[in-house]
């Protein structure tokens, strides 16, 4: 079986990619990208993956080998999606993210930037290595800035991790979670909108701020 890229029609790619870089692992499969792809500079797609319609990515993006990806999903700037990967429709995956091999990302999920993903609950241990398995991420769930995931970890369909939280314990479905480690601290349903917690800043690049007393 050739193992020759096999791109769809639509890809606008810039210099610099790089598609169907050969892993070091043993893999036979080619790279398989769908129609319409977006790749900026710097992005190294490795052989082995299936990436649905409508790809795109930011510059200086790696997917490594063995990686199955949906539709519609975008991967931006500095981010590295390790082997072994499933990532389902619509995920949007922010800058200088890192997604350990065997991660599972649910449909629709969003990832902040700065997110990382562990999968090796004790490095250097063999029997750890040999149990290696990322988190997965539920459909809709949102991942603030900075979040650290630890292996094994199951986050509920619809749950907000907040900002700089480290994830060590499943998370249920439609949860407020944040804190170190991450802990349950309402539900999204009950969240206060984010136009009763803020008023304008006039003049300012950054066109709003807390109000003084958040409701």
């Amino acid at each position: 079986m050739s193992t020759e890229p096999q791109v769809s029609p639509g890809l606008d790619a810039d210099p610099g990619v790089l598609l169907g870089y050969a892993p070091g692992r043993d893999v036979c499969d080619p790279l398989v990208l769908g129609r319409d792809a977006r790749l900026r500079s710097g992005t190294v797609l490795y052989q082995g993956s299936c990436i649905g319609d409508r790809f795109e990515t930011g510059h200086h993006v790696v997917i490594r080998e063995e990686c199955r990806i949906g539709d519609d999903v975008s991967v931006w700037t500095g981010s590295v999606i390790d082997y072994g990967c499933r990532i389902a429709t619509g995920v949007k995956i922010h800058c200088n993210c890192y997604v350990a091999q065997f991660t599972e990302i649910d449909e629709g999920a969003f990832l902040a930037p700065g997110v990382s993903i562990a999968n090796d609950l004790y490095p250097g241990d063999q029997e750890s290595q040999e149990r290696m398995s990322g988190p997965s991420i539920g459909a809709g769930a949102r991942i603030g800035i900075n979040v650290t995931i630890l292996p094994f970890v199951r986050i509920g369909a619809g749950a907000i991790v907040g900002a700089g939280a480290t994830v060590t314990r499943d998370l249920p479905d439609g949860c407020v979670a944040y804190g170190n480690p991450a802990v349950v601290r309402g539900s999204v349903e009950d969240l206060v909108q984010v136009a009763d917690r803020v008023e304008a800043a006039t003049g300012s690049a950054a066109p709003y701020r807390l109000l003084r007393r958040s409701p």
